[in-house]
C-alpha cells in the first residue's frame, strides 16, 4: 500500500507548499485551469510575451506548455521558456493538443519535443502521433483512438526524450522507464466539458514542481482529477454542474473519499 499513501501526502504536500506554475496554455481553457490550481492549493500564472517567459520560469516551480491555440508568436515563447526550465533544471510538462491534426502543428511540437519535456500527456491519437509511431487520425483535438492503443506510441516517447507519458482517456496509462499504471477513474460525462485534459495537464504541472518522484507525482494529479470527476459526476445535472462540481470537489476532497474511490493497477 506504500504508493497508495504516498498519493494523498503527494495531494497534502501541494496543499500545503503551494507551487507557483507558470502555464503558456491555450485560450480555450485559461479561466479552467487556474480555477483548477487554485482548488488544489497551487498557485496559477499565465504568461506568454517573449519579453518576460524567461523570467517567469526562473520564478516558478514548473512550467506547461499546451499548444491548444498555438501560432507564431507563442511558439516562439515556448521555446524560450522550455530553454530556460531545461537550463535551470526546472520540470516541465508538453500537452500536444491536435497532434497530428496539422503540419504547422506537427512541426511545433517537433521542436518542443526535441527539448525532452519532463512529462508528456495527451489523448491516445494525440500520443500516436507524437511519437510518429504509427498513422492516425485526430477528430480536431479529440482521440479516435483508445488509451491501450497508444502504450508502444508512448514507450517510443520515453526511450527517445526520457520523458514520462501520460495517455488519458477512459483508462489514464502512465508509463516511465521502469513503470506502467493504470488509472480507472473518472466519469463519461467528464468527456462533455471542454479542457479537462489540459486541467489534467496543469494539475500534474503542479505536482511535478514540489515532489521528487515524479512518477508518483503525476498518478496523483491524474488519480485526484479522475476520482473528483467520480464523485462530482454523482450530484450534477449535466456538464455545466459537473465543471463547478470537479473545482468544488479538488477543493475539498478527503482522504477517505480518495482512498474508497482509488482504481490502481500495476502492470
Amino acid at each position: 500500500m506504500r504508493m497508495e499513501n504516498n498519493l494523498w501526502h503527494n495531494i497534502l504536500h501541494v496543499r500545503n507548499t503551494s507551487p507557483l506554475v507558470h502555464s503558456i496554455t491555450n485560450y480555450v481553457v485559461m479561466n479552467n485551469t487556474a480555477n483548477a490550481l487554485l482548488a488544489i492549493g497551487a498557485s496559477p500564472i499565465m504568461a506568454h510575451a517573449k519579453s518576460e517567459v524567461e523570467e517567469m520560469v526562473n520564478i516558478s516551480h514548473s512550467l506547461v506548455i499546451n499548444i491548444g491555440t498555438i501560432d507564431e508568436y507563442w511558439e516562439e515563447s515556448m521555446l524560450l521558456a522550455a530553454k530556460k526550465a531545461n537550463e535551470l533544471q526546472k520540470p516541465w510538462i508538453l500537452d500536444p493538443v491536435g497532434a497530428g491534426a496539422t503540419s504547422y502543428r506537427d512541426s511545433v511540437l517537433s521542436k518542443i519535443l526535441s527539448l525532452n519535456p519532463t512529462v508528456i500527456r495527451g489523448n491516445a491519437s494525440e500520443i500516436i502521433a507524437l511519437s510518429k509511431a504509427g498513422k492516425t487520425i485526430t477528430k480536431g483535438v479529440d482521440s479516435t483512438a483508445k488509451s491501450n492503443e497508444a502504450v508502444e506510441a508512448a514507450k517510443t516517447l520515453v526511450k527517445n526524450h526520457k520523458s514520462i507519458v501520460c495517455i488519458s482517456g477512459e483508462t489514464d496509462i502512465i508509463i516511465s522507464e521502469n513503470q506502467e499504471i493504470h488509472l480507472k477513474n473518472g466519469h463519461p460525462m467528464m468527456t462533455k466539458v471542454t479542457g479537462l485534459g489540459c486541467t489534467a495537464t496543469a494539475l500534474i504541472g503542479s505536482f511535478i514542481g514540489v515532489i521528487d518522484n515524479k512518477t508518483e507525482a503525476i498518478i496523483a494529479a491524474m488519480s485526484l482529477l479522475g476520482i473528483a470527476g467520480e464523485i462530482a459526476a454523482q450530484q450534477s445535472a449535466g456538464p455545466g454542474s459537473l465543471q463547478l462540481n470537479i473545482i468544488d470537489k479538488l477543493y475539498n476532497i478527503t482522504e477517505e473519499e480518495f482512498s474508497a474511490h482509488l482504481k490502481m493497477i500495476k502492470q
